[in-house]
């Protein structure tokens, strides 16, 4: 991915709130856009065929890193964006959330996914809503299976594979993270005119 400036990687559990503050002192008042596209996918249905309900600790594992997490990532950055000098325009920065079409058609077994990344999506609004007066732009994607590590993951072998490319519309394939994304992202944190709380 190619984005002009500094960039800088926030991974790792509960040292992630040192790590997002490593961030805010490496680069001090030139935070200008954040990409919360990290998250995991743990399978399985809230109760299964053998009348087992879904572990809730897994539940809450997969809540706690996709949406607590990412929640954790816009309040932190969010307070320093608020203490930067507005651009031009008045834009002092741009938050990114990734959500899931999960959220909205969510398949059969990942019903922790698909609620944790729900999370994500309904947080848009208000959070714009929060924001705005600063100067700071809030949106959210909602991709569908794009060829990464978590999609390989759900898909276990070529034949769970070939069915989920089967429900895909024109081009039938998975979407390209270094194409179609990466695009859609550059586009977004360079659009300073776009509209506010979109999904």
């Amino acid at each position: 991915m190619q984005i002009q400036g500094n960039t800088f990687i926030v991974t790792g559990g509960k040292k992630k709130v040192k790590a997002i503050q490593q961030a805010i002192d490496k680069f001090g008042e030139n935070i200008r856009g954040v990409v919360n596209c990290g998250g995991i996918f743990t399978a399985g249905k809230i109760v299964d065929q053998n009348g087992k309900p879904l572990d809730l600790e897994s539940f809450k594992f997969t809540i706690n890193v996709n949406l607590v997490g990412t929640f954790n990532v816009c309040r932190l950055v969010a307070a320093q964006m608020i203490k930067q000098k507005p651009l031009e325009e008045g834009e002092r920065g741009v938050i990114i959330n990734i959500s899931s079409i999960a959220y909205q058609d969510g398949q059969a077994g990942i019903i922790s996914y698909s609620a944790s990344k729900g999370g994500v999506a309904s947080m848009t609004l208000p959070m714009t809503r929060d924001l705005s007066r600063f100067g700071i732009r809030a949106v959210t994607i909602a991709p569908g299976f794009f060829d990464t590590p978590l999609s390989s993951a759900a898909a276990t072998d070529e034949k769970v594979t070939q069915k989920l490319i089967n429900q895909i519309e024109y081009p039938g394939r998975f979407g390209k993270p270094d194409g179609e994304f990466n695009k859609l992202v550059i586009h977004l944190i360079d659009d300073a005119g776009t509209k506010l709380g979109k999904l």
